[in-house]
Formats: structure tokens, C-alpha cells, sequence
């Protein structure tokens, strides 16, 4: 049974329903319906999984997918907004990195520690949030205690219901406001009344340049002759990681300002409020039952199988077999324990220009039973890529301008005769998809991003407010000429 905290991230899932997790997705992605209508029903699946009888949650297992289309056409888009509107732990991995055991590389194993780590990042996140008030307000009072020490011929007493938590590395116990006890009243009142404006210039920014010793933990570094060399096995770095542990533990004073103390206490305090082992145990079952691997460029490790399956591919095959039990469902060693990988989600994607799905070996094949095939991105498509999106490429770049204190606009014939290019250039060249636009749009741009600001640096632009329209006599006079070069379009374009 999944832990409280897990069940209540698959609750979110509820409000998911296929519709509207198409819905969100069309914000960030145009096109490719049927991709999205894929992922949709697999990302309710787990919801759904979840609301079956127990003895058949277990029985039931993700359908793995693979996405096919050409580079830009949206695959890793895809997957990467899903998992941000699950809320699930996400990892991106290229197939064409893995190599066959025996063989120089990153082992297909290295994925599902990626995929905890993620999870661990991602539960962390979560936590702190739920601990913000909290750790501000420690961070606060021992900030005060650096700018106000109490005087130093009287012991301070701590205030009823202060708390009782160990001391961190770093600091003293959070304590609330120092007190005194053997000074006399009026000296106490007037340590109280100068730590409370100190409070109140901290609340309001006012003391950020302020400099501060603060007592922080000293990074150790890699003990000497134990450097965990890339593709050593799990074990050696659990073992390092032991040895590290039971050296002791070293601070150092540093002085920094009040706002790079703020930022340091902080983490260190949320590492002290946080229970590691429960953060732990939630990111592991998180990553069993939400975490979703996306493999890009498997069409890399396909290629012709028996006798023309040799050469300097050899590993290619070799790679399908090592993915086999994890995609189908095994239990990974990390450090932080046995990971099992039945329950996850494994999105597979390649252009598959040269090889084919049916060239991956049959078992593998039968572990992504969905298969979609993605539509190269069209003229159209182009137009509304540079319109819909709520981070379109053309709201991008007017961000950047106005930086400068100036205006970049788009007309609409200005956008539609980029859309010509940029399909135009894809026609004629590699179909490298919307990413086309970034080559087209950074050209086109180039000039203007280069002189702005106008003025010498710290001064302001006297051309502040000016405004600087893209139209299709703009885009034909900076691009038509590279466009009908041929050997220019090749190398700019």
C-alpha cells in the first residue's frame, strides 16, 4: 500500500481526466493529438490503477509507449510537461549513451538511480514548502543573534515553549529571543527593544549588506585514493559514503552578508527540520509508483539484427537486452535500496529515419505495445507555435527587449513569412522541426539584440520606450537573400 503522503499525490491525479490533461498540454505543445491522447490515458491509468481492488493494483502494469516522429516535432516536449502536471518524478535519458556490460559507458541501470535522485529532489521541494514559516522564523532569530549577541557576562535562558531541537553544525539551538536573566530590567528591556527594530529592518530588507560570522559545515572532500570513478559499481560509492559518515563532522566561521547567510541557514535548517529517512523512503515509492523514464534516441540502439547486426555497433543489441528487464519490470540496486521498476512509466522515442521499431529485438518491442506516430510540423503549425503558446518564441524575445527599456513587436505578416522560412529552410535542409525557429528567429534578431542598449553601460537608453515591429518587409530584407543562397542557407540556416 502506498504511504499516505504518495496516495495523497496520486489524489491530485483525480482532476486529471484525459480531456483536460490534453487541455493543459495544448498550452506548450501544438499539434501531435494523438501523442497527447496517448499520454493522457496513461497518466489517468494510474489514477485508475489505484482505484482498483488491491489484489488487481498489482497485476496491473503502465503500457510503456513510443513515440515516433522527426526531431522538434514535440516528443521530449511531451513528456516533460506531463510529468510537471503530474507532479511525478521525471528523468530523460539518451539510449545512444547506455552500452552493453563489458563495454566502456553509462550501465541502463544508471536511469533508475537518476529517476531517485529526481524523486528525492522533487519530495525535498515539496517538504520545504510545507517547513518555509518555520524555517524562516529560526533563521530569523538566529540572525539576530549574530547581529545582537546577548552580553557576554550573562547566560541566556530559553522562553517557555522554545523549542528543544539538537544543534545543527552550524548554530545553536533555536532558541527565540536571547534573554538575559542577570541583567537588570531596564538593560533587558533596551537588548529587547534593539533586537525588535533589528527584526523589523530584517523583515524589511534594510540590513542585506550587513556582514556576519555564521558557523557552516565543511564540504569534506573525496578521501584520497577513494574517487569513485565513472562506471564503478553502486557498492563503492555506498562504501565512500559510509567512510564519510563516520568521520567527524568540522565547521568553519565564515563572514558573508546578511542575505547569503539567510540563503545558507536556510538549507542548513530545512536539513535539520527534515527526517532523511522518511524523505527517502516517500522518494523511492514515489519514483515505484509516479515516476515516469523518458528514453530519446532508441531508434540508435535499432539497427539490423544477426548477421549484418555486427561492426562497430556491436553493443547495439546488447543495449536492447540490458533495458529488457528494467523496462519489464526488476529490482535496481541504489543507495538508498532496492528500487523496483514495474510500476513505472517508460516513454521511448526516436526520428527512426534509418531503422525501424520491428528492428528492436521482438522481446523489447512487446514491453511498448502503444505506438504513436508524430506529424511533421507544417507552415501552419509554425504560425501557431509562434502565437498560442503562453511562452511563445516571439513573446520570448519580446521579454528580452524590453529589458532594454524598448518594445519588440510582431506583426501578423511578419509572423506568417517567418513560418515560410523556417518551413521553407526544413524543406530544403535536415527537418530539424520547430527548432528551426530558434535558428531563424536568433538570425533575424541578431543586429538589433546586438545594439541595444544604445548607450554606454550604467546610463539610460535614450531610446527607452522605442519600439521596433517585426514585419514581412523586415524578414524578407535580413533573411530573403540567405534563404535563396544556397551555400549561406546551409551553414546560417
Amino acid at each position: 500500500m502506498p504511504s499516505p503522503r504518495t496516495e495523497r499525490a496520486l489524489t491530485r491525479l483525480a482532476a486529471l481526466t484525459p480531456r483536460r490533461i490534453v487541455a493543459e498540454l495544448d498550452r506548450w505543445i501544438i499539434g501531435q493529438d494523438a501523442a497527447k491522447k496517448a499520454v493522457a490515458i496513461a497518466l489517468r491509468n494510474r489514477w485508475r490503477r489505484q482505484q482498483a481492488p488491491e489484489a488487481m493494483r498489482a497485476e496491473i502494469n503502465p503500457n510503456n509507449i513510443i513515440l515516433i516522429g522527426p526531431t522538434g516535432s514535440g516528443k521530449t516536449e511531451i513528456a516533460r510537461r506531463l510529468a510537471k502536471l503530474a507532479g511525478a518524478p521525471f528523468v530523460k535519458v539518451e539510449a545512444s549513451k547506455f552500452t552493453e556490460v563489458g563495454y566502456v559507458g553509462r550501465d541502463v541501470e544508471s536511469m533508475v538511480r537518476d529517476l531517485v535522485e529526481n524523486a528525492i529532489t522533487l519530495v525535498r521541494d515539496e517538504r520545504k514548502g510545507e517547513l518555509e514559516t518555520v524555517a524562516r522564523e529560526r533563521v530569523e532569530e538566529r540572525l539576530l543573534d549574530a547581529l545582537l549577541p546577548t552580553p557576554a557576562d550573562a547566560a541566556p535562558a530559553r522562553e517557555p515553549g522554545a523549542s528543544d531541537a539538537p544543534a545543527g553544525p552550524f548554530a545553536a539551538p533555536s532558541r527565540g529571543p536571547a534573554i538575559a536573566p542577570t541583567l537588570d530590567p531596564a538593560e533587558r528591556d533596551r537588548h529587547q527593544r534593539t533586537r525588535e527594530k533589528m527584526r523589523a529592518l530584517l523583515r524589511d530588507g534594510g540590513m542585506e549588506e550587513r556582514r556576519v560570522d555564521i558557523e557552516v559545515p565543511v564540504r569534506g572532500a573525496p578521501m584520497l585514493g577513494m574517487a569513485t570513478p565513472q562506471g564503478a559499481p553502486e557498492g563503492m560509492e555506498q562504501f565512500q559514503q559510509a567512510l564519510q559518515d563516520m568521520l567527524p563532522k568540522r565547521t568553519k566561521r565564515r563572514s558573508m552578508t546578511v542575505a547569503e547567510a539567510r540563503r545558507t541557514l536556510l538549507e542548513l535548517e530545512y536539513d535539520r527540520l527534515l527526517d532523511r529517512d522518511d524523505l527517502v523512503g516517500e522518494a523511492v515509492e514515489r519514483a515505484e509508483e509516479t515516476g515516469i523514464v523518458f528514453l530519446d534516441e532508441v531508434d540508435k540502439i535499432a539497427g539490423g539484427r544477426g548477421a549484418q547486426g555486427g561492426g562497430p555497433d556491436v553493443s547495439r543489441e546488447g543495449v536492447q537486452r540490458d533495458l529488457l528487464p528494467i523496462v519489464e519490470g526488476s529490482t535496481v540496486s541504489t543507495k538508498y535500496g532496492m528500487v523496483r521498476t514495474d510500476k513505472v512509466l517508460f516513454i521511448a522515442a526516436g526520428a527512426f529515419h534509418v531503422a525501424k521499431p520491428s528492428d528492436l529485438i521482438p522481446e523489447l518491442q512487446g514491453r511498448f505495445p502503444i505506438r504513436v506516430e508524430l506529424q511533421p510540423l507544417t507552415e501552419r503549425d509554425f504560425v501557431r507555435i509562434m502565437t498560442e503558446p503562453d511562452a511563445a518564441l516571439t513573446r520570448q524575445y519580446a521579454a528580452l527587449v524590453a529589458a532594454e527599456g524598448s518594445t519588440l513587436a510582431f506583426a501578423d505578416d511578419g509572423i506568417e513569412e517567418l513560418a515560410r522560412v523556417a518551413a521553407r529552410a526544413n524543406q530544403r535542409m535536415e527537418n530539424i522541426g520547430a527548432r528551426r525557429l530558434h535558428t531563424v528567429l536568433t538570425t533575424l534578431l541578431e543586429e538589433l539584440l546586438y545594439e541595444l542598449p544604445y548607450e554606454l553601460p550604467y546610463e539610460l537608453p535614450e531610446s527607452s520606450g522605442a519600439t521596433f515591429t517585426v514585419d514581412a518587409a523586415m524578414v524578407r530584407s535580413r533573411l530573403g537573400a540567405l534563404v535563396e543562397d544556397e551555400d549561406l542557407r546551409r551553414y546560417i540556416l
